[in-house]
């Protein structure tokens, strides 16, 4: 099942959730390109939503295999580009050109800035549209990414989380996670203290 959103001025959002991970996949399109965000799980899926446009790229949000195993079948079929950042990239099938934090990722008129988080994995991105943010699994609702019980890795996170995140944009922004549903930086705001002092 997917759902689509006009995120303004001509760009459309599809969400999917593929996989026995509930993973999510984004389709951005815009005029007549399209950008895949994770592709996840279920190739068939992902092809059937990117039809007959073709696909101008496929950005990974960081490196672990539930967000990368439709990767090959995708960009092989439709010759799309294969971005993430760099210190992800060699955990990552395939990757035809490495992204670093500030970097521009565009699709059709619009651009998106990727957005460099540590912690979940050392190459975690957010990309960020205007008031949109799609942060892979670096922040859901109730909390940040798994950092395994790593304190060096959680105290990384969290500070990327509230210092590029929660301190520049508003609490009208909606995020879009890796998996599950989407909410507001308002809607979570209140509990950051709480995810710092409870150390996950």
């Amino acid at each position: 099942m997917s759902t689509a959103t006009d995120l303004g001025d001509g760009l459309l959002m599809t969400k999917v959730s593929v996989g026995p991970m509930d993973n999510n996949a984004y389709l951005l399109q815009s005029g007549g390109e399209q950008l895949l965000i994770d592709a996840a799980n279920e190739p068939g899926t992902l092809l059937d939503l990117v039809g007959a446009r073709g696909l101008r790229a496929v950005v990974t949000t960081h490196r672990h295999q539930d967000h990368w195993i439709a990767l090959e079948e995708v960009v092989l079929a439709t010759g799309a580009e294969s971005l993430a950042h760099t210190d992800d990239a060699e955990g990552i099938p395939i990757v035809t050109r490495t992204l670093t934090d500030g970097d521009i990722v565009e699709v059709g008129d619009h651009s998106l800035e990727v957005i460099h988080i540590v912690g979940h994995t050392p190459g975690s991105i957010v990309l960020a549209y205007r008031n949109h943010l799609f942060t892979g699994d670096s922040l859901f609702p109730g909390g940040v990414g798994n950092t395994r019980g790593v304190k060096e890795n959680f105290a990384s996170l969290i500070g990327d989380v509230e210092r590029k995140l929660f301190g520049r944009f508003g609490d009208d922004t909606v995020f879009y996670p890796g998996h599950g549903k989407d909410s507001t930086l308002g809607a979570e705001r209140p509990q950051l203290a709480e995810w710092r002092a409870r150390g996950w």
